[in-house]
């Protein structure tokens, strides 16, 4: 007999009354997703980890050994799924961010690892889905599809392709290709694309998407046309219309930085478009928004104050998502044979997980974990990822001009935008002071640079970023930079930037504040410059002194970090810097910073 049939097996005999259940869920409210009602009085058998009866009465399951949870009238909710993430967002390891989203009612997490695929390559990846089995919840991983995001326009860490997706693709653990970001690429038939594509096809696995463009037309039909099936980048009520009507899904985000969801969830709530071609996610969650606010149950909040009913926004947390990937016999409701992957909750509109039971087992009770998470060793190249050519001075961070001694210069300015994550192409006039143009309190004109930290090259590119309302002489520094994770440096003082890169460098990579001459903030992220291996709550805390630090500087973002760590991510307009110079992502083509 197969293990298949065995457990068939015992989910047949638990619901036949002829064996006992290993645990029972009594007396609850029963959201059922997949018809779309809630059914109250109704019990809950799971064996082997999976459902074997939901009915008015399971009493018939019940043995001596049959643990009782009682639901004492509350909501039964599908454990959440989170979409589309990446887990280094939050500064922390795979266990740690488990950690702090299960006990909030996430069952479930569709990872891409990008981010360290474009430090340590497939070996990165292998490390995150090596990772990730070990879970209590279920831990799915994206293999990354642009490692570089753009090729030609910056130099990452590590490159992948069309042999190494196909590699990927028959690992255990690896639901779909991660986000398409090189949308130009696919929309113009590049062959490195379209073959990473065709092996995500002929493994029968989803192809997830990234098209930030505000252009509509014949370029977003050829990027559908090759074969994306989702997208989390859009803003607008339009672009989520564009999205459900050209057979994608349309993936509204809600993470710490980037809120999208108010303006496309119009879609359903006024153009009555059907939500099952909707879901929810998060992107990116700092470790702040973790421990203090919550993940997906702080996005389903959040959609519940835009206008959505309880019913609608937990479906597009559950059996949307499931149904996206392909997992409806696995998980997304409540019904035999899926895992037992259920959330108490008292208050649907004030959404707080009590009791979260995954994979059949009580793993958090209110705020409280009540299993042991895996222990994992990271290997030694995992932390030995920052690697400058020498200590930096403060000249490296001058931006030289040829321009006479007096004149206005016109400058190519990052524009940045709060809570989104385009910039804006600003172009300024700027003054040269003796060879240099530099950065100016008044007119919020900071200056922005790259240093390069995979290949101890030396190279430092110097750009103008104006957004971050700086008022004091500082600088930040960080190895967190979408998606080649090269060095950022942003401040208004050469010296505070040259320290502030020297420092990052000598803790092995994160981010740090230097104002006045002094480190006034920091977190340490060793795992590839970009993950602790502390819990979200500790590096919480480190990252809020980064912020506070920022606070200190003058500025008053929200998450001005994470806005920090996208101003290299030359994949989304309008204007991007790399290690290779200044990019006009609007026509994928490099612009110099000053016109001199």
């Amino acid at each position: 007999m197969t293990s298949s049939t065995k457990l068939t097996r015992s989910l047949v005999e638990v619901a036949m009354g002829r064996a006992h259940a290993d645990l029972v869920i009594r007396d609850g409210k029963w959201v059922s997703v997949q018809s779309g009602e809630i059914i109250p009085h109704t019990d809950i058998a799971i064996v082997n980890g999976r459902i074997a009866f939901v009915g008015s009465d399971a009493s018939h399951t019940v043995g001596p050994k049959t643990k009782i949870v009682e639901a004492k009238g509350r909501y039964l909710v599908p454990g959440l799924l989170d979409g589309h993430m990446h887990v280094e967002s939050g500064m922390i390891t795979v266990t740690e961010f488990v950690r702090a989203a299960a006990v909030r009612g996430t069952t479930g997490m569709f990872i891409d690892p990008h981010e360290i695929a474009n430090v340590f390559g497939l070996k990165g990846v292998k490390l995150m889905v090596d990772e990730a089995a070990k879970q209590p919840i279920h831990v799915w991983v994206q293999m990354p599809s642009c490692v570089p995001s753009s090729p030609g326009f910056e130099t990452p860490g590590a490159s992948l392709g069309p042999k190494e997706v196909a590699e990927a693709m028959t690992w255990k653990g690896i639901i779909g290709l991660g986000e398409m970001m090189n949308f130009p690429g696919v929309y113009m038939s590049d062959k490195k694309m379209l073959d990473e594509m065709s092996a995500t096809h002929a493994a029968g696995k989803t192809i997830g998407g990234h098209y930030p463009s505000l252009d509509l037309g014949l370029p977003f039909h050829g990027y559908v046309a090759g074969g994306a099936e989702d997208d989390h980048e859009g803003t607008r009520l339009e672009d989520a219309v564009a999205r459900v009507r050209q057979g994608m899904k349309a993936m509204l985000r809600y993470g710490s930085a980037w809120h999208d969801v108010a303006t496309q969830v119009k879609a359903i709530t006024e153009k009555k478009l059907d939500s099952h071609r909707f879901i929810l996610c998060t992107d990116d969650s700092h470790a702040a928004t973790l421990s203090q606010e919550g993940h997906m149950d702080r996005v389903l909040r959040h959609a519940l104050g835009e206008g959505l009913n309880p019913m609608t926004a937990i479906q597009m947390m559950t059996i949307n998502t499931a149904e996206h990937f392909g997992l409806t016999k696995e998980m997304g409701m409540i019904a035999p044979g899926r895992w037992g992957d259920v959330v108490l909750v008292n208050d649907l509109m004030n959404f707080k997980a009590e009791i979260v039971i995954a994979k059949g087992q009580v793993i958090a009770e209110n705020g409280e974990l009540q299993v042991k998470l895996p222990t994992v060793k990271h290997p030694g190249w995992a932390k030995k990822s920052v690697r400058l050519k020498k200590q930096l001075k403060a000249e490296d961070f001058i931006l030289q001009t040829r321009a006479a001694d007096g004149a206005e210069v016109n400058a190519h300015v990052i524009g940045v935008i709060e809570n989104q994550a385009p910039t804006r192409h600003l172009q300024m006039k700027v003054k040269a002071e003796k060879g240099e143009v530099k950065a100016d309190l008044r007119r919020d004109l900071a200056k922005i640079a790259v240093v390069e930290r995979h290949r101890g090259t030396g190279k430092v590119t110097v750009g103008l970023v104006s957004g971050f309302g700086f008022t004091r002489k500082c600088a930040i520094a960080s190895t967190v930079a979408h998606d080649s994770h090269q060095m950022m440096v942003a401040g208004t003082d050469d010296e505070c930037m040259a320290l502030a890169a020297n420092e990052l460098a000598k803790c092995g990579g994160g981010q740090v504040v230097v104002m006045n001459g002094e480190v006034v903030g920091k977190v340490e992220l060793q795992i590839a410059g970009l993950m602790s291996t502390e819990h979200a709550e500790v590096v919480a805390k480190k990252a809020a002194s980064v912020l506070m630090g920022f606070m200190a500087c003058g500025c008053e973002l929200n998450n001005p970090n994470m806005q920090l760590s996208l101003l290299g991510l030359v994949v989304i307009p309008e204007l991007r810097i790399s290690d290779k110079g200044l990019v006009d992502v609007t026509n994928f083509d490099f612009v110099s910073v000053l016109d001199d």
